[in-house]
Order: C-alpha cells, then structure tokens, then sequence
C-alpha cells in the first residue's frame, strides 16, 4: 500500500474535521475525500472511521456499495460510458472500444501515462442521447458515430501533449 504524502493527509484532516459533528457524516467525508484526492485511500477510510466511532469494516462498506467510491486513483481525465440498456442496444460497446483504443487503456483502468481512465458505467441517466459517455462529468450523447468521440479525444491529447 502505497504512502500518502502529508498533503494528502491534511487534506483528509481538514474533511474529517469539518464534518465530524453532523448527522451522517461518513458519505458527507467520502464524497469531499474523493472529490479532492480522486479517490479513498485506505488511510481516509481509518480516520473517517475514528472521527465517527464506526468499524472501518462500515467505512469500507460504505465505500464499496457506491459505485461512485474508488479506492484507486484516477487519471487526469475519466471518461464514463454508459453501458445501460438503451446505450448498449444503441451502440455502446463499439463506443467503449473505440475510446479505449484511442487512450491506450482496458476498461475500468488507467492509461499508463495517467492521462486517462475508462470506466464502464451503469445508466448515466441520459437515455435520449444515447450512446451516452462523460468526460470529466460533461456529457456527451449522440455518440454511435465514433468520428465525434475520436475528434474530441484527439483535441484532448493534442492540447495537452502538444
């Protein structure tokens, strides 16, 4: 298990603190952990657990009921395809392919430079776009074409590599 740097644990620190006296704290922590980390490090888990007087097994369960929780660190850009069934019939799996060819990652992984991760998505709620993917939470539908979702990553890419 990797180490967190002392920002990280500040970080952690400052949540817990700011919420450890309201009704329900444990979600209201785990949101601001990976909204600010990325992700829920093990070490957010023990003083979530602490500050609230809870088992870290509760604080874990929490953590790996919700989908949106990841205890692993994401890339610098995640992109969501929507899977659900309107999406799929609709040509999400060719979707899914095609950005996971373009960003050089499996489902549900990161790139190796850290630039991306894919993850495959129950319903994203937009189902009259579909195929449906997001891009660091902006949603993009309409997208049974790859051209689009091909220019899009490549305007990325190029931005930002040059």
């Amino acid at each position: 298990m990797e180490k967190l740097n002392a920002q990280s644990l500040a970080v952690i620190d400052a949540i817990v603190e700011r919420h450890k006296d309201k009704l329900g704290p444990v979600k209201l922590m785990l949101h601001d952990v990976q909204h600010d980390l990325g992700y829920i490090p093990f070490e957010a888990m023990v003083k979530i657990a602490d500050a609230c007087h809870e088992p870290v097994a509760k604080v874990y369960g929490v953590v790996t009921f919700y989908t949106q929780f990841t205890t692993e660190p994401k890339g610098k850009h995640v992109i969501n395809v929507c899977m659900g069934t309107a999406c799929y019939v609709k040509g999400a799996q060719k979707l899914l392919e095609t950005i996971c060819d373009i960003c050089g990652c499996k489902v549900n992984g990161t790139s190796e430079d850290g630039f991306f991760s894919i993850d495959a998505t129950r319903c994203l709620g937009a189902c009259g776009l579909a195929p449906v993917a997001t891009i660091d939470g902006k949603v993009h539908g309409n997208l049974a074409d790859p051209t689009e979702i091909k220019v899009i990553l490549r305007d990325m890419i190029e931005a930002e590599r040059g």
